[in-house]
């Protein structure tokens, strides 16, 4: 499975920005990881393949919503009210079956698509 990401860009604190990732294949489970410069890279959300169990780190809650079109094998991350600290290159996950591991763990996911820059101005 191959993961495109698009839908990255320049924005002001405060706007809003709409991800989106096509995968080639069906998946169990997608999300994002984002990576900021000089830092860890760290989970941001995913969802099941029903669409039905979302999960947001806390630094995004209520202003993130992850959600899947099963029937184009697209995910997207609706990003309102951005902050600067928001700002890193954001990449789209999926796993391919359910693991005995974390899901907001790397480990999880079975693929990676290449990067999408979010850059978000004060």
């Amino acid at each position: 499975v191959q993961l495109q990401a698009s839908g990255g860009g320049l924005v002001q604190a405060g706007d809003s920005l709409r991800l989106s990732c096509a995968a080639s294949g069906r998946t169990f489970s997608m999300g994002w990881f984002r990576q900021a410069p000089g830092k860890e890279r760290e989970f941001v959300a995913r969802i099941r393949w029903n669409g039905g169990n979302t999960y947001y780190i806390d630094s995004v809650k209520g202003r993130f919503t992850i959600s899947r079109d099963n029937a184009k094998n697209t995910v997207y991350l609706q990003m309102n009210s951005l902050k600067p600290e928001d700002t890193a290159v954001y990449y789209c996950v999926a796993a391919k079956e359910y693991k005995l591991v974390e899901f907001t763990s790397a480990e999880f996911y079975d693929y990676w698509g290449q990067g999408t820059q979010v850059t978000v101005s004060s």
